[in-house]
């Protein structure tokens, strides 16, 4: 079967900071057999020409195509993805350029609710392929989409999937029966899912429940596994989305030390 990612788009402002992006855009083209293009959005007037961005390449010599957009770089990132078709887009997590001040929050924001296709936000170093990919849910259709998503681009890993549930009046009433009751009808949601997967995906499911807020939930899982990759929904996540692209201090991609994936699911 192949690999539902055969076009790679990664953004890049030129500076080392955007390495990590580059690398791992690169990693992933090889492993995947993808064909990798690498944007850099500039002024009509600037003097940047596609060899300029080539030789600001970790690799110059990578097999790669450039392109140089007009514009404020995360529109000009996203008009690319959807102009090329691309499968994944791939950026980091500081400013693009100057053409705006673009800072992690509404950079990021604009480019996950506007980009065609799943957005990998890279922080790490590459060091290999994806191994432990942690995946966050509230088994809504967006959490399955990216569940599902994470299965077909990692078909080799194990799937961590965590979910954050709720106690009623926990501050207010004491109770055993309560905390049974909410752990119950997680484990439910949890069954449902399961059993509307492919075998070959819910053999690699390995469930975390537990009580809690969604983004601290996610960080006491992940200092558990050590993942090196959080993939979460774009649409359905309810809290946990309005985290990961809301403020700057108290984002998922901020608390979060892994890359992250984001899957939209249509």
């Amino acid at each position: 079967m192949p690999h539902p990612v055969r076009s790679i788009l990664v953004a890049t402002d030129l500076a080392p900071r955007s390495d990590r992006a580059v690398d791992r855009a690169l990693e992933l083209g090889r492993e995947w057999n993808a064909d990798v293009h690498v944007v850099h959005a500039i002024d009509r007037d600037a003097p940047t020409t596609a060899l300029d961005v080539r030789r600001a390449l970790p690799d110059p010599g990578a097999k790669a195509s450039v392109s140089l957009p007009y514009g404020p770089a995360p529109k000009a990132i996203t008009d690319t993805a959807r102009e090329m078709a691309a499968d994944l887009l791939v950026t980091g997590v500081a400013r693009y350029n100057h053409l705006g001040d673009y800072l992690l929050g509404t950079a990021v924001d604009h480019v996950v609710r506007n980009a065609p296709c799943p957005v990998l936000v890279v922080k790490q170093r590459p060091h290999g392929p994806y191994r432990r990919p942690l995946i966050a849910s509230d088994f809504s259709r967006g959490a399955k989409a990216a569940l599902l998503a994470a299965a077909a681009l990692f078909p080799e890993a194990p799937l961590h999937l965590v979910h954050a549930y709720h106690v009623p009046f926990e501050n207010r009433v004491k109770s055993e029966d309560i905390r049974d009751i909410a752990r119950a009808e997680a484990q439910d949601k949890l069954n449902a899912l399961l059993a509307d997967l492919p075998e070959e995906v819910r053999s690699r499911v390995k469930p975390h429940l537990a009580v809690g807020e969604p983004g601290g939930v996610l960080e006491q899982v992940a200092g558990k596994v050590w993942p090196d990759l959080v993939v979460i929904g774009a649409r359905g996540i309810s809290g946990l989305m309005q985290a990961a692209l809301g403020s700057v201090a108290s984002s998922l991609l901020e608390r979060v030390h892994a890359d992250t994936l984001v899957v939209k699911d249509g």
